[in-house]
C-alpha cells in the first residue's frame, strides 16, 4: 500500500472512531488504540507534508495565532427567535399558525422540540464536504471569521462523513461549554490567582474568542446542530427533524433530548418535563425551542423582520439577574463558621424572590471585590443557594467601603479565628455563642442524631430565645409546667416532649458521637470511632497517632476530634449530659480494624428491604467496618438486592459480583452475631 493510501486509511479510520464518540456516544475502540492510530497518522504525515491536508484529524490543532478577526456576511442571514414566557404565549404563537395556514383549531401541527442550549450560535460552512470556515452569528448579518477555532472542537467535523450530503452545506448549531469543564477551568484559573468566568456562556464565548486557536484547543467546548442554512445539491428530507437525523448521519451531533410532538399540548408537556431536567442536565439551558416540523408548512410562514413565524423558543426564569447590595453582614453557623452574606434588595430570579445571597468566604469577597452600594449578577440554579457571581464595576458608586473580617463574632462578641490554610473565619464561642447553639441542638435532636420526637427548629429557637435552653445538657431539665407555657404548645403536646426527650437518654455511642457536632465527623466515621475505642473515655483521651488508626479518619479529622475534646466548657456538656441527666447506651466491644470481617470492602444496597429499612440494614454493615456505595463499579465486593432491584443488580451480575437477596443478609448478619430487633 502506497504511504498516501496508507494515510487516507488512518484518516479514515480516525474519522470514524470520533464519529462513534463524538455524535453517537458510543466509541468503537479504547482511547489507547485510538491514540495509537493518531501518532501512527501524525509521524506519516510528518515524514510526507505533502500529503497533509486541511481536514486531517492532525490538523484540529496547530495554526498560526491570528492579530485579528476578520468580519464575514452571513449569505443567508442568523435570525434570532422569538420568547415565550408562558403557556398562554405559546397559545398565542400556535394560534397564529394556525390562522396563517388557515387550519381550525382540531388540527394539530407537528413541532420538532430541542432544548435551547445556553451558548454561542455559529455557522459552519462545507463544499464537497470538508469545512472550509466558522462564523460567529454577530448581528444576524455579520459575523467574526473563527475558522481556525472551530476547527479544534472535537465535535465538530472537519469532513463529513456518509454520503448524500449537498455539494455547498452551511451547518448551524450551538457551542458551549459543558457544565463539568466550567467548573474544571475556573478552578484552575482561581488557583492561578486568574479571573474565573461568570458562567458556562461566558465561558465558551470567551474561548471560541481567543485568537490562538491553541487555547481555544485546551477548552473543553462541545456543539450540537440544530438546522441548516444554504444547502446546494443533494437530497434533503422535507421535516426539520428528519434534515437533523441526516446531519448526525453526516457527523453532527444533535441533542439526545431532540422530540417530535403534536400540538401546542405536546409542546407545553415537553417543557415541563425538560423543566424537570434542567438541572441534572450535564450543560446550561435557559429554554425550549420549538419549531414547526413540515418545511412545506415553514415556507408558508415565512419570516417577520427579525425571526421566523414558524419557530419560538420558550423561556425558563432566568437563572441571573442584576440588583444592588444593600448591606454585607456575617452569619454563624452551627459548627461557628463566620459567612458573608450579601444583603439585596429583592429580585426575581431562578422562579423565586431573592434577596440574600452567599458569599461563602472572606476569600470570595476579596476575589469579587464586592461592597455595599454594588450592582451584582445574582445566580440561583435550581435549589442551589443564591450566590453573588459578578460585580458590575462600571455601576459601583462613589466612596464605597472595602468589606473587613470581623474580629468578634457578631452574635456573642467572642474571638473570630481564621485558622492557616482554611478560607473559613470561625468564632470561638462554641455551645456558648447563641447562633452556633441553635444549630448545634438542632443536630443533637435531629433523626440521624439522638432522634428526638417533636423537638423541631422553631421550637428549639424560641426556647433558645426565651433563655430556656443554653447546652444539649439542658434539653433534659425542661419540665411539663415549662413547656405547656409556650405558644402552641398544651400540656398533651408537653408530655410529649418530655417523654421523647426521656426516651433518649438510652442511644448508642455512635449517635451520641455524631450527636455532638464534631466537625467533620459523619455518622460513618462517628460509628467507625465507637467500634475502634468501644467507650467515650478512651476516645477522648486519644492521641492523634491512636486516631488515625481509625478507618474514615484522616490527620484532619483527628485534630478536629483533639481540639473538640480538649474544650473546657464540650467536656462539661458531655460530663452533664452522661452524669446529672443519664444519658446512656450499651457497651460496644471495641475492635482494632484487622477485626472487622468487612474491613476495607464496598457493599451496595439496591431495592427494597422487607424486614429492615435500608438505614437499619447500612448502620450493620458499618459496624461490620464495610464501606456503603451508592453506584455499583468493578471494585465492589457484594451487592444486597431486594424486590424491585434494577440497574444496580443487572451492573453487578455483569461484572460478576457476588449478590444476595435480603433473606441471605440476615443470615450473614447472625453469623457475625447481629440479631434483628
Amino acid at each position: 500500500m502506497s504511504i498516501e493510501l496508507q494515510i487516507q486509511n488512518l484518516r479514515d479510520q480516525l474519522n470514524h472512531h470520533n464519529y462513534q464518540y463524538y455524535v453517537l456516544d458510543d466509541p468503537s475502540v479504547p482511547d489507547a488504540e485510538y491514540d495509537r492510530l493518531f501518532q501512527q497518522l501524525k509521524a506519516l504525515e510528518r515524514d510526507n507534508p505533502e500529503f497533509v491536508t486541511k481536514d486531517s484529524p492532525t490538523q484540529r490543532v496547530g495554526a498560526q495565532p491570528l492579530s485579528a478577526f476578520s468580519q464575514i456576511k452571513h449569505e443567508m442571514p442568523m435570525l434570532s427567535l422569538d420568547n415565550a414566557f408562558s403557556a398562554e404565549d405559546m397559545q398565542e404563537f400556535n394560534r397564529r399558525i394556525l390562522d396563517r395556514l388557515q387550519l381550525d383549531g382540531a388540527d394539530s401541527i407537528e413541532f420538532a422540540c430541542e432544548p435551547k442550549l445556553d451558548g454561542i450560535a455559529v455557522s459552519l460552512l462545507y463544499e464537497e464536504g470538508v469545512l472550509i470556515r466558522g462564523a460567529t452569528r454577530g448581528d444576524g448579518t455579520t459575523g467574526e471569521d473563527i475558522t481556525l477555532n472551530v476547527r479544534t472542537i472535537p465535535t465538530i467535523p472537519l469532513k463529513l462523513s456518509g454520503s448524500g450530503y449537498p455539494h455547498r452545506l452551511e451547518v448551524r448549531g450551538e457551542i458551549y461549554m459543558p457544565k463539568s469543564g466550567f467548573e474544571a477551568i475556573n478552578k484552575k484559573a482561581l488557583s492561578q490567582g486568574l479571573k474565573a468566568f461568570v458562567n458556562p456562556r461566558n465561558a465558551a464565548a470567551g474561548s471560541l474568542r481567543q485568537l490562538d486557536p491553541k487555547i481555544t484547543a485546551s477548552r473543553p467546548l462541545e456543539m450540537c446542530s440544530y438546522s441548516i442554512g444554504i444547502a446546494e445539491g443533494g437530497d434533503l428530507a422535507e421535516k426539520h427533524a428528519e434534515i437533523l437525523k441526516q446531519l448526525q448521519g453526516w457527523g453532527f451531533r444533535l441533542n439526545p433530548l431532540l422530540e417530535v410532538v403534536s400540538g401546542v399540548k405536546g409542546c407545553l408537556d415537553y417543557y415541563e418535563r425538560v423543566s424537570e431536567l434542567r438541572n441534572q442536565l450535564p450543560y446550561e439551558i435557559d429554554g425550549v425551542v420549538f419549531k414547526v416540523n413540515q418545511l412545506g408548512q415553514q415556507e408558508k410562514l415565512g419570516f417577520v423582520s427579525r425571526a421566523p413565524r414558524w419557530a419560538i423558543a420558550h423561556k425558563f426564569p432566568a437563572q441571573e439577574e442584576m440588583t444592588t447590595v444593600k448591606t454585607i453582614e456575617f452569619q454563624v453557623g452551627r459548627t461557628g463558621a463566620v459567612t458573608p452574606v450579601a444583603r439585596l434588595v429583592p429580585v426575581f430570579v431562578g422562579g423565586v424572590t431573592v434577596s440574600n445571597a452567599t458569599l461563602h468566604n472572606m476569600d470570595e469577597v476579596e476575589r469579587l471585590d464586592v461592597r455595599a452600594g454594588d450592582t451584582v449578577v445574582i445566580r440561583r440554579a435550581g435549589d442551589v443557594i443564591p450566590q453573588v457571581v459578578k460585580v458590575v464595576l462600571e455601576r459601583r458608586p462613589e466612596k464605597t467601603v472595602v468589606v473587613e473580617p470581623p474580629e468578634q463574632c457578631p452574635v456573642c462578641q467572642s474571638k473570630v479565628e481564621r485558622l492557616e490554610g482554611e478560607a473559613v473565619a470561625r468564632c470561638s464561642g462554641g455551645l456558648y455563642c447563641a447562633a452556633q447553639r441553635k444549630e448545634a441542638l438542632k443536630h443533637f435532636a435531629s433523626r440521624k442524631a439522638m432522634d428526638i420526637d417533636g423537638l423541631g427548629d422553631k421550637l428549639i429557637e424560641m426556647l433558645v430565645d426565651l433563655d430556656m435552653l443554653h447546652t444539649p445538657a439542658g434539653l433534659y431539665q425542661l419540665t411539663r409546667e415549662e413547656l405547656s407555657k409556650l405558644e402552641r404548645m398544651g400540656p398533651k403536646s408537653a408530655d410529649n416532649l418530655v417523654n421523647a426527650i426521656n426516651d433518649s437518654k438510652a442511644t448508642e455511642l455512635p449517635r451520641f458521637l455524631y450527636a455532638l457536632g464534631i466537625r467533620e465527623v459523619g455518622e460513618a466515621t462517628a460509628r467507625a470511632l465507637a467500634m475502634h475505642f468501644g467507650e467515650l473515655d478512651p476516645l477522648m483521651e486519644a492521641s492523634e497517632e491512636q486516631l488515625l488508626e481509625v478507618q474514615d479518619v484522616g490527620p484532619i479529622v483527628a485534630k478536629h476530634i483533639i481540639n473538640f475534646f480538649d474544650q473546657s466548657h464540650n467536656k462539661e456538656v458531655i460530663s452533664a449530659l452522661i452524669d446529672q441527666a443519664g444519658v446512656h447506651w450499651q457497651p460496644i466491644e471495641s475492635k482494632a480494624q484487622d477485626q472487622l470481617i468487612l474491613q476495607g470492602k464496598t457493599w451496595v444496597l439496591t431495592g427494597k428491604l422487607e424486614q429492615m429499612g435500608r438505614s437499619e440494614a447500612k448502620n450493620h454493615l458499618l459496624q461490620l467496618g464495610a464501606k456503603v456505595a451508592g453506584s455499583v463499579s468493578a471494585k465492589t465486593d457484594c451487592v444486597v438486592a431486594g424486590p424491585g432491584a434494577g440497574s444496580k443488580l443487572s451492573k453487578a451480575t455483569e461484572l460478576g459480583i457476588p449478590t444476595m437477596d435480603e433473606e441471605g443478609f440476615i443470615a450473614f448478619l447472625n453469623e457475625q452475631g447481629i440479631e434483628l430487633e
